[in-house]
């Protein structure tokens, strides 16, 4: 792993390995048109539909995470964030769903596009290998993405979109619990790589890497 710096944490040296990628999500035209308000409807639905289709691999990922930690404490974190995923979030989903007239085929069984069955697939390997570092990984692509283009500072002086779909979205990635979790995934990372010999990091490095690219190609098929 000659490529990451060695004067980084692991968190930073795997998000530096595809910062082109991470920096094309947090800038994503999608971004930019929830903030203003003009995401169009058809295309939040079609990314709504396909995103709430996470959500079953996601809790798995995090119980591969919660049941291959090296110690007790990362498991308490893990659990009080399923149970958020679970319950305010999942609710977001189905109050705008109603809100955007999605029947009930699509909420439940929609075609998935090609990056939604990739990033299932990811999800399900990390979890499948029941190895701490490769489920850390993904799960901090997946969450880490999400908090940098919400919060980020030149999006702060700007107000609140009207309509709950756009501003929920939001404030569901951008409030100090959500803060406070994508820090400890990074924390972690950070203390478990030096843990690592090379061939586990060149794993993870390969999870993480692979993530931000689907992350990408999700925001960007949205739009196709």
């Amino acid at each position: 792993m000659s490529d990451l710096n060695p004067s980084q944490g692991f968190a930073e040296q795997l998000r530096q390995s595809c910062i082109t990628d991470w920096n094309a999500c947090v800038q994503h035209r999608f971004v930019h048109e929830i903030f203003d308000g003009s995401l169009d409807d058809a295309v939040l639905r079609h990314y709504l539909v396909q995103d709430y289709q996470f959500i079953n691999r996601f809790v798995a990922l995090l119980g591969a995470a919660i049941a291959s930690a090296d110690v007790f404490a990362p498991r308490v974190v893990l659990s009080q964030f399923a149970g958020m995923v679970t319950s305010d979030e999942n609710t977001y989903f189905l109050r705008s769903f109603d809100m955007l007239g999605v029947p009930e085929d699509q909420r439940l069984t929609p075609e998935l596009t090609a990056p939604t069955k990739a990033f299932q697939q990811l999800m399900h390997e990390a979890a499948q290998s029941l190895n701490y570092a490769n489920c850390m990984a993904v799960l901090a692509v997946a969450e880490g993405i999400y908090l940098d283009w919400a919060d980020q500072p030149a999006k702060k002086h700007l107000p609140m979109p009207e309509r709950f779909e756009h501003s929920e979205w939001i404030v569901l990635h951008a409030n100090d619990f959500f803060r406070g979790f994508v820090g400890w995934l990074r924390s972690e990372l950070d203390r478990i790589g030096p843990t690592l010999d090379e061939a586990q990091k060149a794993e993870a490095t390969h999870y993480f890497q692979r993530a931000v690219k689907l992350e990408r190609q999700f925001f960007d098929h949205v739009y196709e």
